[in-house]
């Protein structure tokens, strides 16, 4: 039995809300591995905000290419791993967002908590909305080894 999720199953894992762990090419060292809040919709690009002056900002360029793996926290564990290049690098926006984002990891009252404490509308360092087009995928879902699927846990 392949523990391979179908394209629809991945998709759907992707969009829902995990800790990604967002993998940098950086010169003459390893690539720099962090965790970031993404968001994903199935067929559509994966984006995430990051301070432009943060060691994953300065890193980032459009053309560059990244991947980010999204993984279940309980057994039986499973996730889905994505490659590709940026296809975007803008100033991002606090309503259109950052604060969707913070929403999407806390809820909406302790998502506005975190932006009111991360700075809210005042002036701060520059954020940017990085777009990633997924092209290559890896997934596994070891559930599939006991008959449950992901619906099922």
């Amino acid at each position: 039995m392949s523990l391979q999720m179908t394209k629809a199953e991945r998709e759907a894992f992707l969009a829902g809300v995990h800790v990604g762990v967002l993998s940098i090419p950086e010169p003459g060292r390893g690539p720099l591995a962090a965790p970031v809040w993404y968001g994903y919709e199935p067929g559509g690009v994966l984006w995430l905000v990051t301070e432009s002056e943060s060691r994953k900002g300065r890193l980032l360029h459009p053309g560059g290419r990244v991947s980010l793996c999204a993984q279940s926290e309980k057994p039986p564990y499973s996730y889905v791993s994505v490659e590709g290049p940026i296809v975007s690098i803008a100033p991002s926006e606090l309503e259109r967002d950052e604060r969707p984002l913070a929403h999407r990891y806390l809820g909406r009252e302790q998502g506005d908590r975190y932006i009111e404490a991360t700075g809210g509308t005042a002036a701060r360092a520059e954020s940017l909305l990085v777009r990633v087009r997924p092209e290559r995928w890896l997934s596994v879902d070891y559930s599939k080894e006991f008959g449950l699927g992901l619906d099922a846990r």
